[in-house]
């Protein structure tokens, strides 16, 4: 095994697992980070759909639970109904989005530069968001996922296709759009998780349905390490991040984002680094 390569792969992993359910872009760091490594290229792209995976089936194992109950409850319960018929339609508008713009996305945003605009403009967003929140003298409309209708089900999907800008964040778009549409924080953070279920199984299987070729014997043994590293990463992350909302807000995530973006385009600017593609 190529140990470099197994380096990158646990790198890559922990990056992904603990920035994909923060409003930070996982896909903007892995294309910061991927750069640095100089891990790029086809095996590259599909290594990065399946660490997403990974990540993804922490949530799942954090919420069983819940998941099972709505499973078990769907032909008797209307709640359950309720709620799948709400993450379905939270999750149509950034498929049909993808699918017709995913080419043109990829080749115009998918490096540094477009990557640090984004987060810039993303954490400005969020500081907006967050100055309103507190503003507000009504606590929001929201109080509990089972309370979310279908309409703002639709609005959050609406949000969440911003997330196709690479940098802008999946959660950030879904979390702080719940937000501003009047669901509150730990509301607008749990149904962003649900709603990453879908949108990322489906994603991964047409990635690895389009990149079958790029999964070779020789590829599973880093594929497996970058797997574990976004698994156990990511279940930690979802677990802090729960905590701490109950106690602060998420601006010290748009000040990071603030920051980091600065830095690439500091960075990127000054030829300090020879970014590839």
């Amino acid at each position: 095994m190529d140990w470099i390569l197994s380096c990158k792969a646990l790198i890559l992993g922990l990056v992904e697992g603990l920035t994909e359910f923060l409003p930070v872009s996982s896909t903007g760091h892995l294309i910061v980070v991927g750069s640095l490594l100089n891990f790029t290229g086809e095996q590259a792209n599909t290594f990065d759909v399946v660490i997403q995976l990974g990540a993804i089936l922490a949530v799942c194992w954090e919420f069983r639970r819940r998941i099972g109950c709505v499973l078990v409850g769907l032909p008797t319960q209307p709640s359950a109904r309720r709620f799948v018929l709400n993450v379905c339609v939270a999750t149509i508008p950034a498929v049909v989005l993808g699918f017709l713009f995913e080419k043109t996305i990829k080749a115009a945003l998918f490096s540094p530069v477009p990557v640090a605009l984004a987060l810039v403009v993303g954490g400005v967003l969020i500081l907006w968001v967050e100055a309103r929140q507190h503003e507000r003298a009504a606590p929001p409309r929201v109080q509990a996922v089972e309370e979310i209708r279908p309409l703002d089900a639709l609005k959050v999907g609406f949000a969440q296709c911003f997330a196709l800008i690479p940098g802008m964040s999946r959660s950030g778009s879904t979390i702080i759009g719940g937000m501003l549409f009047g669901l509150e924080r730990r509301v607008a953070t749990e149904f962003s998780f649900f709603l990453a279920i879908p949108i990322i199984f489906g994603a991964t299987a047409y990635e690895l349905y389009k990149n079958w070729s790029a999964l070779s014997l020789d590829a599973f043994g880093t594929f497996g390490i970058g797997f574990v590293a976004a698994f156990i990463s990511a279940f930690a992350c979802v677990r802090w991040l729960l905590r701490y909302i109950a106690t602060h807000d998420f601006t010290v995530f748009a000040w990071y984002r603030i920051g980091f973006g600065l830095l690439i385009l500091l960075v990127g600017y000054s030829g300090g680094l020879n970014w590839s593609e």
